[in-house]
């Protein structure tokens, strides 16, 4: 079995100030957490923005600009820019930043889904922020939208030689396989693939291993050989799912996008305190943990001096 590589996501676009005093909601944050994490043993560091002022989910090129220098001059890790933004943007409004920038690798969400974030407002009866309240209970309206029409606009903006960028293909359940499937045959995506099983989102499949066992037949049975897979388990499933996933042969993402806590009951202190909790747990159960050049030459990424920034 070949190593593990594991990804912290450092923000997000779920979760909200109030939630977390842990959460990086500002650039310097977002800075300070990502290279903690990568020198934790991050190879991969999955990159969304927030606005300086509000906290507020954001992917306005200049926000990015306000951390990814000072990571990439600090760290070796690989970068991966988000082209998710937040469930309520359009395509045209989240990929202007990996489009700038040219990273390594970017998110591209494989179907458009209901995205539900509102049985989390039952939880807090203040919020730090007048737009917290709103963005979390009007989640029960939302239908994140990822068209073919839409995921095939960032595979031409993104996934040509002028950029060279590898997908991090996410999907949030079976039928997104298919539609990787679909595209692939069309020729928007050329093998080998890497896929990240999103598990534990309302609206997807949920977070338990005979799901993750599912998806991982699934997936053989479409692609064969030709693609590498990590998994989240998005809330309380992380750590289990990740565990179970690298048993399996995947890769694995922690990170307080997907899991404000560390225990059940306990919120993380940070992103690197979770890089560090599945780094434990994938040496305890005999896994190599990969290094960011090692996951470079895995998923054939381009290198960090073909980046923009």
């Amino acid at each position: 079995m070949g190593k593990t590589i594991i990804t912290c996501a450092i923000t997000g676009a779920v979760h909200t100030p109030t939630m977390s005093e842990a959460l990086p909601v500002n650039a310097d944050m977002i800075a300070e957490q990502a290279i903690a994490a990568a020198k934790a043993g991050a190879a991969i560091l999955h990159l969304h923005a927030r606005h300086p002022d509000t906290g507020a989910p954001t992917v306005a090129p200049e926000h990015f600009a306000e951390f990814l220098p000072r990571i990439k001059a600090e760290t070796d890790a690989v970068i991966n820019i988000s082209t998710g933004g937040n469930p309520v943007m359009t395509v045209e409004e989240r990929i202007p930043a990996a489009r700038q920038f040219s990273p390594e690798m970017c998110s591209l969400n494989m179907g458009s889904m209901n995205f539900a974030l509102h049985p989390m407002a039952d939880k807090y009866d203040t919020w730090k922020n007048d737009w917290e309240e709103g963005y979390i209970k009007g989640s029960e309206n939302n239908i994140f939208r990822n068209t073919f029409q839409d995921i095939r606009m960032v595979a031409d903006a993104l996934g040509g030689p002028e950029h060279r960028v590898k997908f991090e293909h996410e999907c949030y359940d079976v039928g997104h396989l298919y539609n990787l499937k679909f595209c692939l045959d069309r020729g928007m995506f050329k093998a080998p693939i890497f896929l990240q099983f999103v598990l534990g989102i309302l609206g997807g499949i949920a977070a338990d291993i005979d799901n993750l066992v599912f998806m991982k037949r699934t997936a053989d049975k479409l692609f064969g050989d030709d693609y590498q897979w990590s998994v989240i388990g998005a809330g309380a499933q992380q750590m289990k799912l990740a565990a179970v996933g690298a048993q399996m042969g995947g890769h694995v993402r922690v990170g307080l996008e997907d899991s404000l806590f560390i225990a059940r009951g306990e919120l993380a202190t940070s992103n690197a305190q979770q890089v560090e909790k599945v780094k434990g747990i994938l040496a305890a159960q005999g896994n190599q943990i990969a290094t960011p050049q090692e996951a470079r030459a895995m998923l054939g990424l381009k290198g960090a001096d073909a980046v923009n920034f």
